[in-house]
């Protein structure tokens, strides 16, 4: 008896190797590490409050925060910057978006799984002479940022009647010489924010006005 079960134990793992393979898996004793399972986040906009923050004022706009590796409009209530570097209108609401994008994220949005890469000592400065209209000078160049928090710049600003007067590109600039350059904030941008062209199209500077 001991003989006859000695060897039917070859012949059930056989029977069980047969199986997988006709399953189309392969048998294999060196152990697979598929990872951990893949996190899921809501990416649910927060409702925003109908009326303004108490004694705060401020703007509605839509700031493109990261949600599952993409980018998603969220609506903020932005107050006037506390840094102003310039009197220029598309410099002021310049500063109040990035200093909306530098914010921390609420506990309602950090639970939807929203972040932002945007640095938090980025700023708005003042525009060269020559610059385009609308044209928006950092203190970094921009093609020096993470591309998540250049994308999220450009398409923040992209949505923003006060910096872009319509659907085009958003033209950006650092604090040096250097020409500003112009991105589009496209689907493509959207879904893969690290994707965005390190450096946009050079625009040519505008008639300087006395």
């Amino acid at each position: 008896m001991k003989r006859r079960s000695r060897a039917v134990v070859p012949a059930v793992l056989l029977l069980a190797a047969s199986a997988l393979a006709g399953c189309g898996i392969r048998a294999t004793t060196v152990p697979v590490d598929v990872g951990a399972a893949p996190s899921r986040v809501s990416c649910d906009t927060p409702a925003q409050p109908s009326g303004g923050q108490s004694g705060v004022q401020g703007f509605r706009a839509t700031v493109a925060l990261v949600c599952g590796s993409q980018l998603v409009g969220v609506e903020r209530v932005v107050p006037i910057p506390e840094k102003r570097p310039a009197r220029e209108p598309v410099a002021l609401v310049a500063q109040a978006l990035l200093e909306a994008l530098q914010k921390p994220t609420s506990a309602q949005e950090r639970d939807a799984g929203f972040t932002s890469g945007v640095p938090d000592t980025l700023t708005a400065v003042t525009p060269r002479a020559g610059d385009p209209p609308g044209a928006v000078r950092l203190s970094r160049k921009p093609e020096d940022l993470p591309p998540v928090a250049l994308s999220q710049i450009v398409c923040t600003l992209a949505d923003s009647d006060a910096v872009s007067a319509g659907p085009g590109p958003v033209v950006l600039g650092g604090p040096d010489a250097d020409p500003p350059r112009a991105w589009e904030c496209t689907d493509a941008v959207r879904a893969r924010p690290e994707s965005v062209p390190t450096l946009g199209d050079v625009v040519r500077p505008g008639p300087t006005t006395s």
